[in-house]
């Protein structure tokens, strides 16, 4: 399974140590966009702060300690890390969240502990692997070798949900619903109830969600395009439209983003993201 490289959701890239994103194999298609790696190693008295913007959907994680389904979310967070440890998560589509959990929208922005001992044990016995590169291959070999036997063949609901969240990834003009219904063929009420069942979001979140991904990410890679510039391409209204969905999301205006970057870029300062 080859390593994924994309720069939706790396909020400071300058902060990752140890990071990596392993394809899903293409029988896990419906299932699992990608696996997410990271590992840290964190010196006695210090902490890390990783800020996530993490995409709308839910993940599967596994730590030393146990699995847990992590549903949507609806706002940025930040998890302080400490001492040596790791993490094997699987960014989920929504067709497989029905696998685990009956209602996505009762575990927003919330975390519940899922019982799944085979799997735990075959990812912590191959994060201990001796060779790093190893341990990651054979940590999501392990996972998708699970999903694969554990999660139940997807639904109509389920695929047209996954053919939902494609378009809105894939497509920057969406940036209603009404768009979406036409697209799918489905009335708007319909694309409300599936992306209610399947992803535990509203549609619109999902879209604002995508949005402020890729505009973080032009943001961060393109530094002579204006923030004007980024709102224009994305679908806002204006300047002003985007500085405030980016402040009411991350906390923080664009401008102010973009400085942080660029200090970033000036310290020898370490940090490592734990986000999908």
């Amino acid at each position: 399974m080859p390593q994924v490289i994309s720069g939706r959701g790396v909020l400071y890239p300058t902060r990752l140590p140890t990071f990596q994103r392993v394809a899903a194999p293409a029988e896990l298609a419906d299932f699992i966009r990608w696996f997410w790696i990271p590992r840290w190693d964190i010196p006695l008295g210090r902490s890390s702060r990783q800020h996530v913007l993490p995409f709308p959907a839910s993940n599967l994680v596994v730590e030393p300690n146990g699995v847990t389904l992590q549903g949507p979310t609806t706002r940025a967070s930040y998890r302080d890390l400490r001492g040596k440890g790791w993490a094997v998560g699987a960014l989920l589509r929504p067709a497989a969240v029905a696998s685990l959990c009956d209602e996505p929208s009762g575990i927003r922005d919330s975390t519940i502990t899922i019982d799944a001992p085979e799997l735990h044990g075959a990812v912590v016995t191959a994060m201990q692997s001796e060779r790093e590169t190893d341990a990651t291959a054979h940590a999501a070999a392990a996972f998708a070798s699970w999903a694969e036997a554990r999660l139940t063949p997807a639904d109509e609901g389920g695929l047209l949900a996954n053919a939902i969240e494609d378009l809105i990834a894939s497509d920057s003009e969406i940036i209603r619903i009404d768009q979406i219904a036409k697209l799918v063929n489905i009335t708007a009420r319909h694309v409300q109830r599936v992306t209610h069942r399947y992803v535990g979001v509203p549609p619109l979140a999902i879209i604002r969600r995508y949005r402020l991904q890729e505009a973080a990410e032009r943001i961060r890679e393109d530094s002579s395009l204006t923030i004007g510039q980024v709102a224009a391409e994305l679908g806002y209204a204006d300047h002003a439209h985007l500085t405030r969905d980016f402040r009411q999301v991350l906390g923080l205006a664009p401008a102010d983003y973009r400085r942080g970057l660029r200090a970033d870029a000036q310290s020898d300062a370490v940090d490592l993201r734990l986000a999908p």
